[in-house]
């Protein structure tokens, strides 16, 4: 409800230092406003209420223009401060000299009236104010200030207490307790709401974690101590409201377990409802239950071992228990298992592992190919399961054949590949060691165990033993020769063939360096045989050896000849030296090391080139010559061939001009032709037109004739009958009505007074 509250600020306060003087003598005050009048002679102020045209006398003075009375609305009120005092029939009491008396320091309350005026000394402390009602469910809290008199504190509405909830109270003793009793409840004076506690749905998949803050009886009547921790489940009821000694630590999810899980609780709470530290306990599904205060799973919730024939199980002992899992398996009395045994447990089976044992690992049959196998006890060609006492052992390997194995490619195996950049996969060491060998090839492995040495031929697997190493070759390469270049494990027997640049120096001391290629191959005629076998590896750089012991025939060879000599039978000189001579004095075809069993088949010069500044300045001029004279000869040649060219070119072109003309005319020809053909059509075309142009116009013209024609008879027809329907006598009455009306005109014209007659419309007009 909204209401205007008609006061001044003078109205509520009259001291004489805050009054203001109406200078005016006479002051007019409308209905329902007031002043305050002082009067100086007696110091006494008095009220002037409206309507009244007050007249100032000298001796008084208006303390304040005119305000409006207090004006209280229905169901409101307001609170005067030093109220006039009234007698038994509510009017003003005065004293003897007319000053109205006040309760000084008091209060009076005034409800809905007519509006009244403030007399000097009163005033408003409390604006008015709706009046506080008490509804249905609600209470007023009163403070008794003063005998007989109160003061509303606060209004307290009903409180509803609600299925599945509860009030928190409180007392000024700070005493503390729920209400949870459905229906209404109105708190007392001393009470006071603290809080609104809600109910805990509990279900089967959830329960509540409480704590106790005091000791006290819990809802189920059981005593329970300070900090004692419990779980309230849909077993104890099925909505908890939490006493005011109890804290909920949290909502406790339900464990699940499938038929094919368990779980191991550590610190499991016992049948005394005390946790039993340090102990665990397993727990096999299909199960749901809650984790009890201080319980933990240890590892989560696991999957049941489903073993199958090929794995198995390596268990060790924690503590001392009779297995009887495996005495049923081995169909003995009993098996005492003490800490730290360790034993295997094999499949098929399901295995839920006991509390007082530990999984150490999982095996599974490792399947092996007949070329495969696992460094254990050398397990090669069936699959094998290691037992609880064995573990697979990592064979280490030098780390140059590590590299040639991880590439994939050895240098002498695959030329076509060997600068390929190729990345294998890591090797597992407890994996046998294979290497395929190339058709045409061997490898030689060493036992250090047996002191003793084997050699594969290709094609052929090779797998290493726990104490057999690879012979790696190192071989000289690049050009010329470098000793320790190529790295291998495999030995190509051939065919093949290496390079080597040697310098030789004749008898007229011509320094030249020469490039050559042999061709070469392994002559093993027994692999059986391991001496022939061994022979293959018994020069560890065959490639050097090989290249050293020619070179030093050749140079021995062509230190004896002069430059020009060389020159022309390097060929024969070299060949002689590399393969020597037979009985017959021929040139052998091959050269054989016997360490070895090494054949060289054939020598190729690939280029020779003088290392002499003088003997390279002779040679380039000679080649220089010899290169200008050849030029010159095919510069003469390719001249004269030009040249024949060009007449043939020339003779074809005259010919083609001369058949291009031909055809030229003849097209022109043809086309004169088609012009001409053209331009008769063209005649005849124009010699059409006129002809259909004449006659179209003569026909235009007799058309026209014949039109004009008919317009006249027509014209003529017409004429005659309009004379025909006028007859005579009307057209000579038409013929003499003209001249009559002239003679008329003529007469009014000479005779004034008979004109101005007939001007008037007088009787001249007949």
């Amino acid at each position: 409800m909204s209401f205007t509250i008609f006061m001044s600020r003078r109205g509520g306060n009259h001291a004489p230092e805050m009054e203001m003087q109406v200078d005016s003598s006479i002051i007019r005050i409308p209905p329902h406003h007031y002043i305050h009048v002082l009067d100086q002679n007696t110091n006494i102020a008095r009220v002037e209420i409206g309507p009244l045209t007050y007249i100032r006398q000298d001796n008084e003075r208006v303390l304040f223009p005119p305000v409006r009375m207090i004006m209280v609305p229905p169901r409101h009120y307001c609170v005067v401060s030093n109220p006039v005092a009234r007698d038994d029939d509510n009017e003003a009491l005065f004293d003897q000299s007319g000053q109205a008396k006040l309760r000084h320091a008091d209060l009076e309350i005034r409800l809905t009236q007519d509006p009244f005026p403030l007399y000097p000394g009163e005033e408003i402390q409390k604006v008015c104010r709706e009046r506080c009602s008490s509804y249905s469910g609600q209470a007023l809290m009163l403070e008794m200030f003063v005998t007989l008199r109160v003061l509303l504190q606060d209004v307290t509405p009903l409180q509803i207490v609600y299925p599945d909830t509860a009030l928190r109270l409180q007392s000024a003793s700070s005493e503390e307790w729920l209400v949870s009793k459905v229906g209404a409840y109105l708190p007392g004076a001393h009470e006071e709401v603290i809080d609104i506690v809600n109910a805990f749905i509990l279900t089967d998949k959830k329960a509540l974690h409480v704590r106790a803050l005091r000791p006290f009886k819990d809802a189920g009547g059981r005593d329970r101590r300070t900090g004692e921790e419990w779980l309230v489940t849909m077993a104890d009821r099925e909505a908890h409201i939490p006493s005011v000694a109890e804290q909920v630590v949290g909502v406790v999810d339900v464990t699940t377990l499938s038929s094919r899980q368990y779980c191991v609780i550590l610190d499991p709470v016992g049948p005394n409802g005390k946790p039993q530290l340090g102990q665990k306990k397993v727990v096999k599904g299909e199960r749901s239950f809650f984790l009890q205060p201080g319980e933990q799973l240890e590892n989560g919730i696991q999957n049941v071992y489903v073993l199958s024939e090929e794995e198995g199980l390596v268990l060790r002992a924690v503590e001392a228990f009779n297995d009887a899992e495996s005495a049923k398996r081995s169909r003995r009395s009993g098996i005492l298992r003490r800490p730290g045994d360790r034993w295997m447990l094999r499949g098929p089976i399901e295995y839920v592992p006991p509390a007082s044992v530990e999984v150490v690992l999982t095996q599974r049959a490792i399947p092996l190919d007949e070329n495969e196998g696992i460094y254990v006890r050398a397990v090669i060609g069936h699959t094998y399961m290691l037992n609880q006492d064995e573990e697979l052992w990592e064979k280490e390997l030098p780390s140059n054949v590590e590299g040639l194995l991880a590439s994939g490619i050895d240098p002498l195996a695959d030329r076509s590949t060997r600068h390929a950049n190729v990345v294998g996969c890591p090797r597992d060491k407890t994996r046998v060691v294979t290497f395929r060998v190339p058709h045409n090839a061997a490898v030689q492995v060493y036992d250090y165990r047996e002191k003793k040495a084997r050699v594969v031929f290709g094609p052929e697997l090779v797998m290493l033993g726990p104490d057999e190493q690879f012979t790696v070759l190192s071989l000289s390469g690049d050009k010329p020769k470098r000793a320790n270049i190529i790295k291998a494990i495999c030995l190509l027997l051939g065919p093949d063939f290496f390079t080597d640049v040697i310098t030789i120096e004749t008898a007229d001391h011509a320094r030249l360096q020469i490039q050559l290629s042999y061709n070469w191959h392994f002559d093993v005629k027994n692999p059986a045989d391991p001496a022939d076998a061994a022979a293959l590896f018994s020069v560890p750089d065959f490639v050097g050896d090989a290249c050293k012991a020619i070179a030093s025939r050749i140079r021995g060879a062509v230190a004896s000849v002069q430059f020009d000599d060389f020159h022309k039978n390097s060929i024969r000189i070299i060949c002689s030296a590399v393969f020597g001579f037979d009985e017959k004095l021929a040139v052998r075809t091959s050269l054989h090391f016997n360490q070895n069993n090494l054949v060289i088949s054939s020598v190729d010069i690939q280029s020779v080139e003088p290392v002499d500044q003088r003997t390279r300045d002779a040679l380039q001029k000679s080649v220089q010559l010899a290169i200008e004279i050849t030029t010159n000869s095919q510069e003469a040649a390719a001249r004269h061939e030009a040249e024949r060219l060009e007449q043939e070119a020339r003779g074809k072109l005259e010919r083609q001009k001369i058949t291009d003309q031909a055809e030229a005319e003849r097209a022109r020809k043809e086309l004169l032709e088609l012009e001409a053909l053209r331009w008769e059509a063209e005649l005849q075309r124009l010699a059409k037109a006129r002809e259909q142009e004449l006659s179209y116009k003569k026909e235009m013209d007799r058309m026209e004739v014949e039109k004009q024609e008919q317009l006249a008879q027509l014209e003529s027809q017409r004429f005659k009958q309009m004379m025909e329907s006028l007859g005579c006598d009307t057209l000579k009455e038409i013929a003499r009505a003209g001249p009559e009306l002239q003679v008329r005109s003529l007469n009014w014209r000479m005779d004034p007074v008979l004109y101005r007659t007939s001007r008037l419309g007088g009787p001249g007009m007949t």
